[in-house]
């Protein structure tokens, strides 16, 4: 049987979650996105008048990540001890890891894909004059560590993102 979802109340009105009763515990969190773009947009990156869009996007992931209680309106505000971003480029595009900590009464699961998100907004915002038909894809939770649901691991993830998302299949005609 599925789980209730805890941001509802009884007459399904949203809410935060009471976590006062909770014991404050070591979590982790690791997320990615691709920002899938043409060789063009990756062979001018290094040349983007704006500054580099990868280290722009990188710092914008973090700053994010300490602001997702603003952005998401049921997560609580977190402490947060560490925040990573990592970007690298791919024969098809960027890929981009995130990884945040804390020793908090909740985890960071949402923490680390505002990061990976904002962070690939970013890149787009960047490189948008040479490409808008860019696509951000598979923005996603690899894996989280701590908490009372315990651990998980994405299937057939080693938390480190995606250099290069599967083939899109062509829709039947």
């Amino acid at each position: 049987m599925p789980r209730a979802l805890s941001h509802y109340d009884q007459a399904g009105r949203a809410r935060m979650v009471n976590v006062t009763a909770k014991t404050p515990s070591k979590r982790e969190a690791q997320a990615s996105a691709f920002v899938r773009m043409n060789s063009r947009v990756l062979h001018a990156l290094p040349n983007n008048p704006k500054g580099d869009p990868l280290e722009v996007a990188r710092l914008a992931g973090i700053m994010a990540a300490k602001r997702t209680a603003e952005l998401i309106p049921m997560c609580h505000p977190l402490p947060l001890s560490y925040v990573d971003v990592q970007i690298r480029l791919c024969e098809n595009g960027v890929a981009i890891t995130s990884k945040v900590a804390t020793t908090a009464i909740t985890g960071v699961e949402m923490e680390a894909l505002v990061a990976a998100s904002v962070a690939a907004l970013t890149v787009y915002d960047m490189c948008k004059a040479l490409d808008k038909a860019m696509e951000i894809q598979q923005v996603r939770l690899e894996s989280k560590s701590g908490g009372k649901s315990g651990d998980f691991q994405r299937v057939g993830s080693s938390s480190g993102g995606s250099s290069r998302p599967p083939k899109r299949r062509q829709a039947p005609k």
